[in-house]
Order: C-alpha cells, then sequence, then structure tokens
C-alpha cells in the first residue's frame, strides 16, 4: 500500500514538470484565412476560390481570376501571398493580393494568357508601373 502511495504521490509530483516540458499545442492562424470571393473592385471582376481536392484542401493553392483571367498566386515563406503582375509586394490574403493586381494593371490593361516565355516560362503580367521594393 505504502508503495503504492508513494508512486502516485511521485506521478503527481511529475504531472507538473512533463506538462511544461511539452511544446505548446499548436495552432491554426485564421487571421490570414480568407473565404471564397467573387466581386466587383475597380469595375473588375474578381474571384477566387480554395482548390480542393477530395475531401480537404490542398493547402495554399487558389484560383484566382480577374475578368475570368488566371492570376497566379504564390504563398510566401512568411504566409503572406504575392501575385505574378506585383511579385515584389506582399498581402495578406489572396483577395488582398487580387486588389493589389487590379491596382497595378490599371483600368485598361488585361492579365495575358499564360503562354510560355521565351525560356519555357511564364510571361510577366503586369504592366511597366515601377519596381515595388
Amino acid at each position: 500500500m505504502t508503495r503504492r502511495l508513494l508512486a502516485s504521490a511521485v506521478g503527481v509530483a511529475f504531472v507538473p514538470v512533463a506538462a511544461a516540458c511539452e511544446p505548446p499545442p499548436r495552432t491554426v492562424d485564421d487571421s490570414r484565412r480568407t473565404a471564397a470571393f467573387d466581386e466587383t473592385y475597380r469595375g473588375r471582376h474578381i474571384r477566387g476560390a480554395e482548390v480542393r481536392t477530395g475531401r480537404r484542401a490542398a493547402a495554399g493553392q487558389w484560383e484566382v481570376t480577374i475578368d475570368g483571367r488566371p492570376l497566379h498566386l504564390m504563398r510566401r515563406a512568411d504566409g503572406s501571398w504575392l501575385s505574378m503582375v506585383d511579385h515584389y509586394r506582399s498581402y495578406e490574403t489572396p483577395l488582398a493580393a487580387a486588389r493589389g493586381a487590379v491596382d497595378e494593371l490599371g483600368p485598361e490593361e488585361q492579365l495575358r494568357d499564360l503562354a510560355p516565355g521565351p525560356m519555357g516560362g511564364p510571361t510577366h503580367m503586369g504592366g511597366g508601373h515601377g519596381v515595388h521594393a
């Protein structure tokens, strides 16, 4: 009986120590989460949604269009987003990146289709609006 009480007391004494050594539970940063969007921004129709494969969304994959033409977005290591229209500026959400692309394109310019460039890669789709560093 004494052994059981001693073992129980030792076990209880180590529970707080063991709990303190465990890493904190992982939490998902929902502050950058964006629901699908479909809106008119500065006269341009922007639409975006997470790409879903099966039951789960592909991590960080979005399909975004401006006036029906695809806008390529990339997720940065810090969780922000960049677009191929303005790849020097980071945006908090895919919606913000799409709006930023509309701002860079201006009222007259359209996104170009993703045709291979001179080295087999996609062509630059932005305008000559200067570098944003």
